[in-house]
C-alpha cells in the first residue's frame, strides 16, 4: 500500500518577502516584486528589469566565512532550508534525513562574473571557491554540512520544473525508505549580463522596461514575455505515520507528482499541449482524483504570449466544461519567473491557499485574451474554500510537472 506523504515546514526567499508570512501576506495585497536592476549593469541591454529579492543580507542568517563561500543561489537555499527546518521542528536521525535540491542554472552569476573579470583585467587569478560556487549540488551538500544531515543527497535539474521535480523526488525517497524525512529546496538565481542576454535574444522576456510592477501579465492580451526573478523556496515531507507520531504540525499531504515531456522541442511547447495535459492527468490518476475534485490551480503562467495561450488550452482540455468553475492564478505576476525555485514556492502559496481559504491573484490581468479565457482571479485576492490544488510547472526542454496537494484530513479519514 502506498503510504501518505506529507509536508511539516515551508521556508521562502523570495522577490516580495523573506519568510513564509511576508511572502504569503505581499501575495494577497498584490504587491510586485519587480523593478528596475541593481545587482549588474543592464544599461546597455534590452531588458533592464527584474525581481531581485530584496534587502537580503546573508551574514543576517548564515555565518560571514559561509556567505563569503557561496554563490547567491545557495544563500537563498540554506536560508529557506532554515526557515523550513524550524518551522518543521523536525527531529530525525541525521542518517535519515535526504536532501533533494532542484536548480536550472545553479552558479551561472558566479561564473559569468568571473569570466567578465579575467576578460576584463587579463588575470587569471580567481577565488579558490569560484568551482564550489558554480557547482549546482554544492547547494544541497551545503545544507547537509550545515546540519550534518547524512542521508541521500540528489540534485535536479530539469529546467523550470526543477523545484516541482525535487519534490517529487523527495516523496520516491520517502516512499522506497530510503529517508525518514526530506528537505526538497528549489533555489535560483540567474541575473546577470550573459542570461538577460540571452533569454532577451530568444524574445523570452519583457521588455517593458518603463513600467516594471506591470511588466509581468500572466494571461493578459498585453503580455509579452516574462520577467527574471531569484529566489527559494524548501519544504520537509515526511511518512504521514512519522508525522504524526512525533506530533508534527502538518500543513498538508503530498497526493501526487507527475512528470513527463513533450518529445518536441528544446524551447517551444508541443502546439496543442498534448504534454502539459498527459502530465496533468498522469497526477490526477496518481492521486485517484477526478478533474470536478480540484478546487485550485496555481499556473505556470509565464506571461509570455505562447506559453500562455497553450496552458490555457491544456487546462480546458484537461478540465473540460469545468474547466471555468476553477479558481486559476499565476504568482508569477508578483515574484517574475523564479526558474527552478518557482515550483517550490508555489506549491506553497497552494498550500497556504488551502489552510487560510483563499486564493492569490494574478496581477496586471486586465486586458482579457480571447483566447486564455478562463477564471485567473485578476487583480484581487479570494476567499475559497480549497481542499485539493495543482501546481503546474512547465520548462524549456519539454518539462511538465503536475504537484497536487490535499488538505491534511487524519490518518482515520
Amino acid at each position: 500500500m502506498k503510504e501518505r506523504v506529507v509536508i511539516t515546514g515551508m521556508g521562502a526567499v523570495t522577490p516580495i518577502g523573506i519568510g513564509v508570512p511576508a511572502y504569503w501576506g505581499n501575495l494577497l495585497k498584490g504587491s510586485s516584486g519587480i523593478g528596475s536592476i541593481t545587482r549588474f549593469d543592464a544599461s546597455e541591454l534590452p531588458v533592464k528589469i527584474a525581481a531581485e529579492v530584496k534587502a537580503f543580507n546573508p551574514t543576517d542568517y548564515i555565518p560571514k566565512k559561509l556567505a563569503g563561500q557561496t554563490d547567491i543561489f545557495m544563500q537563498f537555499a540554506l536560508v529557506a532550508a532554515q526557515e523550513a527546518l524550524a518551522d518543521s521542528k523536525l527531529d530525525a536521525k541525521p542518517e535519515r534525513v535526504a536532501i533533494v535540491l532542484g536548480t536550472a542554472l545553479g552558479g551561472i552569476t558566479t561564473a559569468a562574473a568571473a569570466q567578465e573579470q579575467m576578460t576584463g583585467t587579463g588575470s587569471a587569478r580567481v577565488s579558490p571557491y569560484l568551482v564550489p560556487k558554480i557547482l549546482g549540488n554544492i547547494a544541497a551538500a551545503q545544507i547537509s554540512i550545515a546540519y550534518g544531515f547524512k542521508g541521500p543527497s540528489y540534485t535536479v535539474n530539469t529546467a523550470c520544473s526543477s523545484g516541482a521535480d525535487a519534490i517529487g523526488m523527495a516523496s520516491m525517497l520517502l516512499q522506497s525508505g530510503q529517508a525518514d524525512a526530506v528537505v526538497a529546496v528549489g533555489a535560483e538565481s540567474i541575473l546577470c549580463g550573459l542570461m538577460d542576454a540571452g533569454l532577451a535574444s530568444a524574445r523570452a522576456l519583457s521588455t517593458r522596461n518603463d513600467d516594471p510592477a506591470k511588466a509581468s501579465r500572466p494571461f493578459d492580451l498585453d503580455r509579452d514575455g516574462f520577467v527574471m526573478g531569484e529566489g527559494a523556496g524548501a519544504v520537509i515531507l515526511e511518512r504521514l505515520e512519522s508525522a504524526e507520531s512525533r506530533g508534527a504540525g502538518i500543513k498538508a499531504e503530498l497526493l501526487a507528482h507527475a512528470n513527463c515531456s513533450d518529445a518536441y522541442h528544446v524551447t517551444s511547447p508541443e502546439p496543442e499541449g498534448a504534454g502539459e495535459v498527459r502530465c496533468m492527468e498522469q497526477a490526477l490518476e496518481q492521486a485517484g482524483l477526478t478533474p470536478s475534485d480540484v478546487d485550485y490551480i496555481n499556473a505556470h503562467g509565464t506571461s509570455t504570449p505562447l506559453g500562455d495561450r497553450i496552458e490555457t488550452k491544456s487546462l480546458k482540455a484537461v478540465f473540460g466544461e469545468g474547466a471555468g468553475r476553477i479558481p486559476v492564478s499565476s504568482t508569477k505576476g508578483a515574484t517574475g519567473h523564479l526558474m527552478g525555485a518557482g515550483g517550490v514556492t508555489e506549491l506553497i502559496a497552494c498550500i497556504q491557499a488551502i489552510r487560510e481559504g483563499i486564493v492569490p491573484p494574478t496581477l496586471n490581468h486586465e486586458q482579457p485574451d480571447p483566447e486564455c479565457d478562463l477564471d485567473y482571479v485578476p487583480n484581487e485576492a479570494r476567499a475559497a474554500k480549497v481542499r485539493i490544488a495543482m501546481s503546474n510547472s512547465f520548462g524549456f526542454g519539454g518539462q511538465n510537472t503536475s504537484l497536487i496537494v490535499g488538505k491534511y484530513e487524519g490518518t482515520n479519514s
